[in-house]
């Protein structure tokens, strides 16, 4: 894996409260701060994906399937909704 550093400015508050959580945490403000980032590049990609697999989505066959979703078959213990 091939590291680089990468001067960082951060508003005071959000450093004191990334040192708290990551002590809290057990582990390093540098592995926290990583975890964080994976996490919100993981949250856009995912976003992404779902529009763009939203926009290939074929509505009218979408309906056409859930309409004969169940048909001919009784609920069975356990379908409850809430």
């Amino acid at each position: 894996m091939r590291r680089s550093n990468v001067a960082l400015r951060l508003q005071s508050s959000l450093l004191e409260e990334a040192r708290r959580v990551s002590d809290a945490e057990g582990v390093a403000l540098n592995q926290f701060i990583n975890v964080a980032v994976a996490e919100k590049l993981s949250a856009l990609r995912t976003e992404q994906y779902f529009r763009e697999r939203a926009g290939r989505a074929d509505i009218v066959e979408a309906k056409r399937i859930l309409k004969r979703s169940g048909k001919g078959r009784p609920p069975v213990p356990g379908d409850e909704v809430g």
